[in-house]
């Protein structure tokens, strides 16, 4: 089957189609992306801009993916769109959006979970079997999920505070590093010592895996207010010190899910990491380390498909218009909406 996939949730709008085949493998037809760029100059995401910015360029994306994968309406199987959670004004452009083509074109009606759709790329690029373990890491979200199947999630952490990538949007934003702050940190790292500064790693001794990123934000802010004068190798050495200890606290706690999840997972488990923040070569180095102590298999889907995009949420519709869901017309958009609340049927 073949699905028109849109995603509006923050500030990126897209549009992709992909092709699920009767066996569950699955093929990338169009991908259409359009980063934001104004709201650099806010230093974060301003919703009201963001919104529009959708309602001024959906249209014309989702006819690019139409002419990229060389189809049209009647070609498709489905409609996809996010309906939850994100910033509620972009996830209405594009829930409306959507619900208008599959009434116009007579078509089944998906409203995808945003975090589904990162949950299920992995089947996409790699085709991942369930179950594995799932390291959501973003800018709004940090969880450790078993994935047992479609809408089948337990999570097993998550953060009590700052989301990893808010964690570093903020400090790339105390060191005027610019936005966003996950490449301009990592990009700083890498000319850094990371030992020069001694940062914290939130509950450590703490059972469980849920993560905490407010208290090394604040020694950030600490480190820095601590220095007479700022110079470019301070930040250079405050970001890799930052980014080593996020990728201290990241392995620890996926070790522990790891042990947690056990037999569930198989004789070989595996591990796949979603989300902008997957992105980052030096924590998907730590992951990669973690995976060979345990004799697990790290399965990263590839950088554009870490970060929003449509091709998530157009495969994320095909996996459940396999098992014969859709959704009706009134569906609503939500701005909150827990993966484990997620059900598939």
């Amino acid at each position: 089957m073949i699905v028109l996939g849109l995603e509006t949730s923050c500030d990126e709008t897209a549009a992709a189609i992909v092709r699920r085949g009767a066996d569950g493998t699955g093929e990338l037809l169009a991908n259409q992306i359009l980063s934001q760029i104004d709201h650099e100059a806010y230093g974060g995401v301003v919703p009201e801009l963001a919104a529009r910015a959708h309602v001024t360029h959906l249209d014309a994306l989702i006819a690019a993916a139409l002419s990229e994968a060389k189809l049209d309406f009647t070609d498709l199987d489905g409609i996809a769109a996010t309906a939850g959670p994100g910033l509620i004004g972009g996830v209405l452009v594009g829930l409306m959006t959507a619900k208008g083509l599959a009434f116009a074109h007579g078509l089944p009606l998906i409203g995808v979970n945003h975090l589904e759709g990162h949950a299920l790329t992995a089947r996409l690029t790699d085709e991942a079997p369930f179950p594995y373990l799932l390291l959501l890491v973003s800018g709004g979200h940090c969880q450790l999920l078993v994935v047992e199947g479609v809408g089948r999630y337990e999570r097993l952490g998550t953060t009590i505070d700052d989301a990893v990538g808010e964690a570093f949007d903020k400090t790339a934003k105390m060191m005027g590093l610019g936005y966003p702050g996950g490449p301009a940190v990592e990009k700083a790292a890498a000319s850094g010592d990371a030992t020069r500064f001694a940062l914290p790693r939130p509950l450590t001794g703490r059972e469980g895996c849920d993560f905490s990123f407010s208290g090394l934000k604040t020694a950030v802010r600490k480190a820095l207010l601590d220095l007479e004068e700022v110079s470019p190798q301070d930040k250079a050495d405050l970001a890799a010190s930052f980014q080593k200890a996020v990728g201290d606290i990241l392995a620890r706690q996926t070790g522990k899910a790891l042990e947690m999840a056990g037999a569930r997972l198989g004789p070989t488990p595996r591990l796949v990491v979603a989300g902008g923040v997957a992105a980052n070569r030096y924590l998907r180095t730590r992951l990669e380390e973690l995976c060979q102590e345990r004799g697990a298999q790290l399965i990263v889907p590839p950088p554009k498909l870490c970060t929003d995009n449509g091709a998530m949420i157009a495969w994320a519709g095909a996996e459940r218009l396999a098992l014969g869901l859709s959704d009706p017309l009134d569906i609503a958009a939500r701005a909150r909406w827990p993966l484990t609340e997620l059900a598939a049927s």
